[in-house]
């Protein structure tokens, strides 16, 4: 069984104003690593923060640790008169007015891409996966890449941006792909070629570290893992770990072929990339292309292909029922989905546009705790 880590970021909220704080206190922040503990970790901005959960082996302790995890920080911010918002986007936040985490990195970041990270106040689900030391990373990746935006468009949770509808199912995606290295990988045949272009990358002086390529799926830098990056933050901890789960499963059975990634071509790529704007701007309702033969479909079709080429992997891992989960999720809507609704149903009721993202941003609060 392949061992595997999440991190989830989350925004601190004021539950008054339901905004994004710009500099919490010091007692919050310190009341945030006792209650995350080992697992903390700060984020670009002052008003962020991610848990770096432990290596697993089983969903359960995955579940148990995140629940303890979401479920202590509710506790302790509450004190505060505060909060937690998973989700890809904040509806409330402005970037302006967010303060940079005073951090070497953080800085060098803010320093190399400027104003395309002051506005990156986003958060987003990583998943990594365990990949054996004899196999090659990249292999496995081009194996697993072509269904990534099936995973996005299952996660999308950022449809609001700057307290307005972005148009977007997911904005955080398309806000990625300001920055250099990110978004959909380019097509390297193998780890030589990756080590190459990370090599002529050092000589250029481009980046400085392994790990300055934050594509939406990469080889991590510390770890002997594929990390997935595509996916918004979920609100609902049921769905990360829905998905975690998918990622693990598309990783595993990549892992048990005999020749992983043969088939990834440059027109795979193309389908990649397109399929991923269909699923940011229109999540589930965008129309995807299924193959590389031409076959195109809804999301549901094309989670039922994912279905019949993983079930007996995921029944092998002791996840039999991860695509039922799938669809239900599915056909329930994705947060994205949900938000908007939250926005609509207020906006029928008389509220006007700021009431309504109160209400949004209520409703994630309330599902980022676990009672919703």
């Amino acid at each position: 069984m392949l061992t595997f880590g999440i991190e989830e970021e989350y925004f601190i909220t004021d539950l008054h104003s339901r905004r994004m704080l710009s500099e919490p206190p010091a007692a919050v922040l310190t009341a945030c690593q006792r209650a995350i503990g080992a697992g903390f970790a700060f984020e670009m901005f002052q008003g962020q923060i991610e848990v770096a959960s432990p290596v697993f082996k089983a969903s359960r302790d995955a579940a148990d640790y995140l629940a303890t995890v979401r479920h202590n920080l509710a506790q302790s911010l509450g004190d505060f008169g505060l909060g937690i918002v998973c989700a890809g986007s904040h509806p409330l936040a402005a970037w302006r007015e967010q303060t940079p985490t005073v951090h070497a990195h953080f800085e060098q970041l803010f320093e190399d891409v400027q104003q395309v990270a002051r506005r990156s106040v986003l958060c987003g689900l990583h998943v990594h996966v365990q990949v054996p030391e004899q196999l090659d990373r990249i292999a496995v990746m081009n194996e697993v890449s072509p269904w990534l935006p099936l995973l996005l468009l299952l996660s999308c949770s950022s449809p609001f941006w700057e307290g307005a509808p972005s148009g977007f199912m997911s904005y955080r995606q398309a806000a990625c792909d300001e920055w250099p290295r990110m978004g959909v990988p380019e097509h390297f045949e193998d780890w030589a070629a990756y080590q190459r272009y990370l090599g002529l990358l050092r000589r250029m002086g481009v980046i400085k570290a392994d790990g300055n390529g934050w594509w939406g799926i990469r080889p991590a830098a510390r770890y002997p893992t594929l990390e997935l990056r595509m996916t918004d933050a979920c609100p609902r901890l049921e769905d990360a770990l829905t998905l975690a789960t998918l990622f693990r499963v598309m990783v595993t059975h990549a892992c048990g072929m005999a020749r992983p990634g043969a088939t990834f071509t440059a027109q795979t790529r193309w389908l990649l990339q397109e399929n991923r704007w269909q699923a940011k701007r229109y999540g589930a309702q965008g129309a995807f292309a299924l193959d590389d033969e031409g076959a195109t479909g809804t999301a549901e079709q094309w989670l039922e292909r994912a279905s019949r080429r993983f079930r007996t992997t995921a029944a092998n891992m002791g996840e039999p029922a991860v695509f039922d989960h799938a669809l239900a999720l599915l056909r329930r809507g994705s947060s994205a989905v949900d938000q908007l609704r939250c926005f609509a149903d207020a906006s029928a009721k008389g509220a006007d546009a700021h009431a309504g993202l109160q209400a949004v941003v209520d409703r994630l609060l309330a599902q980022s705790r676990g009672d919703l």
